[in-house]
């Protein structure tokens, strides 16, 4: 079993301890209407939007923020420039938490993404009553009739939906899926590698109206050019950030900003 498949498989428990409130929850986001564009603050007249991203801790990397506060981190993101933010809410492999996207919505203006792994219909009605204004849905981890499933009932709760893709197949099923925001993520799930490469491969097969958004590996303002020539519309940066002395420093350096 891969740390994919193990995390999947994590999420079996989290999806049962929301069966009891599967109704209220459903009832509580088809109410919800107060959504911040996700998608549409990618999409620039010129330029490399940042997705921001808050997270303690992933799997490759260990413990990335020893002294770390979510809240101050998201408006440390807010006051250098970030377009949108993607919070980490998984808790056993990123020590993250769901109550994070509450507290960031209270105090800061930008669309949130809801980083989790979501498996089930239940987590997306989760994300859209914790304050999520899209989630993502990796391709890799689901089949595709779930991954419909998924991304009709996001689109029903009027969730924007960044979809993430790894090799040329799974560029292949979001395409027919019909997602209009893929993520390409330079990570390899299953060796963990990171290669840019990976961008300059698979952005070419991304309809000019889809936002394409590159993720893992950006961390110099070098690496956000050579990802904008390749006709991508947004970066997702969350380690670099994180480690960064200077975030707004080191925000501008990614928006290309003299």
């Amino acid at each position: 079993m891969n740390k994919l498949d193990e995390i999947n498989a994590s999420k079996a428990d989290e999806v049962k301890r929301l069966e009891p409130h599967a109704a209220e929850l459903r009832r509580q986001a088809l109410l919800r209407n107060d959504f911040r564009p996700f998608r549409a603050a990618l999409q620039l007249p010129d330029g490399v939007a940042i997705i921001a991203e808050v997270k303690k801790a992933s799997p490759s990397a260990g413990i990335i923020a020893p002294d770390f506060n979510p809240l101050s981190q998201a408006r440390e993101y807010a006051r250098g420039g970030a377009h949108a933010l993607s919070v980490l809410t998984d808790e056993t492999y990123f020590h993250g938490h769901l109550s994070y996207l509450k507290q960031i919505r209270e105090q800061v203006d930008l669309p949130l993404l809801r980083k989790d792994f979501i498996v089930h219909e239940l987590q997306v009605y989760e994300s859209v009553v914790a304050g999520a204004d899209a989630i993502l849905l990796i391709v890799a981890s689901l089949d595709d009739a779930t991954l419909r499933k998924l991304y009709d009932t996001a689109k029903a709760c009027q969730l924007d939906i960044l979809v993430e893709v790894h090799d040329l197949p799974e560029m292949e099923r979001a395409l027919e899926l019909g997602a209009d925001m893929i993520g390409i993520n330079n990570r390899n799930l299953k060796t963990f590698e990171v290669d840019l490469a990976t961008t300059e491969a698979l952005s070419e097969e991304i309809p000019n109206d889809t936002v394409a958004i590159s993720e893992s590996g950006i961390k110099t303002a070098d690496d956000v050019r050579r990802v904008r020539a390749c006709g991508i519309n947004a970066v997702l940066v969350g380690e670099t950030l994180m480690r960064a002395k200077n975030v707004p420093e080191k925000l501008k350096e990614l928006l290309l900003k003299d």
